[in-house]
């Protein structure tokens, strides 16, 4: 099989066979990259570390230490939530769920607020998701497809963002899976969902699509992660000595 060059950041080489992917030459720097990578960036892109390399390029491996690799596992973390919130409600419709400083949030258009006790629910589903150590995988699809996709699921704020996309001249659109759940997303994300080790769910607020106030009101829920469970439980200390 033909060999092809990775440039790393220290500007040293390797020769990998073509198609070897970039989880697979995290593995080959050691082990300890590779278990703190979350995402690649190629010739000055970020993609998935799965993602299958067909010439010499220049490589980084983004690791959860890096404020790139945080927001990475934060919005993983963020469609984890929305596949609970679909499971546990099934009238709930995902609209928008980034990551943001300290954690993420989740927009869902619902027929009623979410409270407490739904937060509690929505943590025991997420652990389960998070259990199974579900792949994300990436799918890339016509504007077409994608707007025929989440139509079908009467999803109408979704085929709103795919309208726009199309608009700007996009002619591809990147859909996310992990089990059953699909969402629209350009990523990347972590391999699985296994990988989220430490999270919590925060707060319920209302919120108008699109932060336009003639727009439906939706329901916010916000939420953290960390890397790991000390991490976490010092920024819910944190959150609580600013309350009291």
């Amino acid at each position: 099989m033909a060999e092809i060059t990775i440039t790393l950041p220290d500007g040293s080489t390797m020769q990998v066979p073509r198609g070897t992917t970039a989880a697979e030459i995290a593995e080959k720097i050691g082990p300890e990259l590779a278990r703190d990578a979350v995402a690649a960036r190629i010739n000055g892109q970020i993609v998935d570390l799965p993602t299958a390399i067909g010439k010499d390029v220049k490589l980084t491996i983004i690791t959860i230490d890096s404020a790139e690799g945080l927001e990475i596992y934060r919005h993983s973390a963020a469609h984890i939530m929305a596949d609970a919130v679909v499971q546990l409600f099934p009238q709930a419709k995902p609209t928008i769920g980034p990551a943001i400083e300290d954690g993420f949030y989740y927009d869902f258009a619902m027929d009623r607020p979410f409270t407490e006790d739904d937060l509690a629910r929505i943590e025991a589903t997420m652990a389960k998701i998070i259990a199974a150590d579900l792949p994300f995988i990436r799918k890339e699809v016509t504007v077409a497809e994608a707007r025929t996709f989440f139509k079908q699921i009467g999803n109408e704020y979704k085929v709103e963002l795919i309208d726009e996309l199309a608009a700007g001249g996009e002619q591809t659109i990147s859909l996310y899976q992990h089990g059953d759940f699909i969402d629209l997303c350009r990523g990347p994300h972590l391999p699985s969902t296994g990988k989220v080790t430490a999270f919590k769910l925060l707060s319920v607020a209302g919120a108008y699509w699109r932060g336009d106030e003639s727009n439906p009101m939706l329901q916010r829920i916000y939420g953290t992660a960390y890397p790991d469970q000390k991490m976490l439980d010092e920024h819910l200390k944190r959150i609580d000595e600013a309350a009291n």
